[in-house]
């Protein structure tokens, strides 16, 4: 069992933000495997503000339970903006969230290639109103691809659930 406790600080100021805010949060994922919500649903008192996680590993998960074009994972592929994005839109068109995250990934040891190496991961936060994406190439084994993974999501969530303060 891995320790999670370097995202505690996040989980926790994502579970401030969301609490002062109303926000509720879904979080789709590919290549962490449903880690991100498992961190989330790790502290106390997440079903006030977390909504669900959607594990959709295999490209027909995508298409099922959120709705991704299968024309989009054809090309540019299932590690894309594109998909991301479409990820993180489905996420929330397929629950009662108000901010999801998306993650699409190669987290190895196999499965890269010259234009999409072992590590690379496309992420998309969205909100009702709002959209937007990155991509990371993260170096190391799959775990630490995983958890770079993770973080990231993290610190995005908490980009995107805005100032409590606001």
């Amino acid at each position: 069992m891995s320790d999670d406790s370097e995202f505690v600080p996040l989980v926790t100021e994502l579970a401030e933000r969301c609490e002062a805010r109303g926000l509720r949060v879904v979080t789709a994922e590919s290549c962490t495997g449903g880690w991100i919500a498992k961190v989330l649903t790790d502290r106390a008192g997440s079903s006030g503000w977390f909504d669900r996680g959607l594990v959709t590993y295999s490209n027909t998960a995508k298409q099922e339970l959120l709705g991704v074009d299968a024309a989009l994972i054809e090309d540019p592929g299932a590690v894309s903006r594109e998909v991301a994005e479409a990820m993180a839109r489905g996420a929330l068109a397929h629950s009662g969230a108000d901010l999801a995250v998306a993650v699409s990934g190669i987290a190895g040891p196999e499965g890269g290639s010259e234009d999409k190496p072992v590590g690379t991961v496309w992420f998309a936060w969205a909100r009702r109103d709002e959209l937007r994406s990155a991509v990371a190439c993260f170096e190391g084994d799959r775990e630490a691809v995983r958890r770079a993974t993770v973080k990231l999501a993290l610190r995005g969530l908490v980009d995107s659930a805005g100032n409590p303060r606001e």
